[in-house]
């Protein structure tokens, strides 16, 4: 692979496939971000979407937390447990008793919400023998693939994304009680216009999104799923194995992800930091 080293001074991106993606080397991120460091890596994961940092040292849950808000306010998670003593992180931890496993299906983080978030930061502590990757699509690229009469169709629709029928319970296992929690839903349009590339990303994603506005159910039904299908094509896809204390960062602005539940009785456990968004447009 071509490695990229052009525009950066303190890091070394690699791209990780035709996709999307980019390895990224040079730094400790258990020693935190200088301005200049955290500067390139914002234009890292613009150019490439989703970065995967490698050779890392486990970053302190307070390092993590102050990396996160380099790049802006932290996203406190509408449903999950706060981590003790550091309510900012939300730990990922898959077991052989767990009910479920985060980010088993295809989401844009938390897209139920009025102003999602803009990017995560997750870093792996513990990992199973083997399986636990993730897979992320570029919905630039998805969008860009629609045929044109399409994306003329879609560029003034509007679809739910509700969150009742994903977290309601969800984390009883965890010891969160949520019979009169009210958890959030919000309508966000179908095309998204990316805040700082400019560019058009499709917007909808099979955990979140459960209607298109101004439709029939069954047209937007039929939509959806075809929108969905469309989406998840292996052209569009990366498939990411992690490495202990990997770290990965995404935008959620214009990318899907699924974390791949298959290494069941084992174990996989980390730290995230999720950082807020805008409300799309």
């Amino acid at each position: 692979m071509q490695t990229v080293t052009g525009e950066y001074r303190r890091i070394r991106v690699t791209p990780y496939g035709p996709a999307l993606g980019g390895e990224v080397r040079g730094v400790d991120l258990a020693r935190g971000l200088d301005p200049e460091t955290c500067a390139e890596v914002r234009r890292a994961l613009l150019d490439r979407q989703v970065l995967f940092f490698k050779s890392q040292r486990e970053i302190p849950p307070e390092t993590q937390v102050a990396i996160g808000r380099m790049f802006g306010p932290l996203h406190m998670h509408p449903a999950a447990p706060q981590m003790s003593g550091h309510p900012e992180i939300f730990e990922i931890h898959v077991h052989r008793d767990s009910r479920v496993a985060n980010g088993e299906f295809w989401h844009s983080d938390v897209s139920c919400d009025a102003e999602p978030p803009m990017g995560t930061i997750l870093q792996l502590h513990v990992l199973p023998t083997s399986g636990g990757d993730t897979i992320f699509v570029n919905m630039y690229a998805a969008y860009d693939a629609l045929p044109a009469e399409l994306k003329t169709r879609l560029s003034d629709l509007t679809a739910r994304h509700a969150s009742e029928h994903v977290y309601r319970e969800r984390y009883s296992d965890r010891g969160v009680d949520d019979a009169d929690k009210a958890y959030p839903a919000a309508d966000h349009p179908v095309v998204r216009t990316h805040p700082e590339t400019g560019r058009k990303a499709l917007y909808v994603n099979r955990t979140f999104t459960t209607r298109i506005h101004g439709l029939p159910d069954s047209e937007s039904q039929a939509l959806l799923g075809l929108l969905f299908d469309h989406s998840e094509q292996p052209r569009f896809q990366i498939r990411f194995r992690w490495e202990l204390n990997d770290v990965a960062f995404w935008d959620n602005r214009c990318t899907m992800h699924h974390a791949i539940w298959d290494y069941w009785p084992e174990e996989r456990k980390g730290r995230r930091v999720t950082i807020r968004g805008g409300r799309p447009r």
